[in-house]
């Protein structure tokens, strides 16, 4: 069987650009569709940009590998911000993650931007995170985030407030493979890791699920 390919509609996709900037009604939608479509659009942190080529969705209910399921403080932050609100935590003490809220749809979530290739700023990105090879820039979550600058400061920031800080337009035709999410062990068998096809900047590879879930037939788990 096939991986479950994701085709970005290119004449629903531009209603939610302004500017060339995602707007919020992007972020009010089903999480699955927002982590899916956020492949191939470009992330934008002051002078650096690149095209995000990894995301995983979690869910704010029943979804035991997401922050809600057990920490107060999360489920009073998605409470209290609305969609495109950045989500900003400390992963084991040592790696800043970098998520968006997603709210407003017919369920609520929170989406882990999990690799970028880099297109812009690589000299900064280079000098913060001391790597010279452009693929291991930002082929991760945390890697993502030294690369960026980014840390507690931007916790709660609104990403569609400016330029400075957001999604714009990136690459066209895209097409998203779904497989499981990583470094879970809670709905591990879940496929809402999406990956751009081919990309050399992913944090792991695509593998396709054992069970052959696809984002369709597991959205109601």
């Amino acid at each position: 069987m096939p991986p479950p390919v994701c085709s970005r509609p290119a004449e629903r996709w531009h209603v939610h650009f302004i500017n060339g900037m995602l707007q919020h009604s992007f972020f009010k939608r089903d999480p699955l569709d927002c982590a899916r479509e956020l492949v191939g659009t470009q992330l934008i942190w002051g002078g650096c940009a690149g095209v995000v080529v990894e995301t995983e969705a979690y869910l704010t209910e029943n979804d035991e590998a997401c922050h809600c399921f057990n920490r107060p403080s999360t489920r009073a932050f998605v409470l209290r911000n609305k969609p495109a609100t950045a989500y900003i935590y400390l992963n084991y003490g040592v790696h800043w993650m970098l998520n968006v809220l997603v709210k407003g749809g017919p369920r609520d979530g929170l989406i882990l931007i999990r690799a970028i290739e880099p297109t812009q700023g690589i000299e900064i990105m280079r000098a913060r995170r001391r790597v010279e090879d452009a693929r291991q820039l930002c082929s991760g979550p945390g890697k993502l985030t030294q690369a960026l600058g980014i840390d507690m400061r931007h916790h709660e920031i609104d990403l569609c407030a400016d330029g400075r800080h957001g999604f714009a337009t990136g690459v066209s035709g895209v097409d998203a493979l779904a497989d499981a999410r990583i470094g879970i062990t809670r709905s591990a068998d879940l496929p809402w890791r999406f990956t751009l096809r081919d990309s050399q900047f992913l944090s792991r590879p695509f593998k396709p699920p054992a069970n052959r879930l696809t984002p369709s037939n597991a959205r109601a788990r």
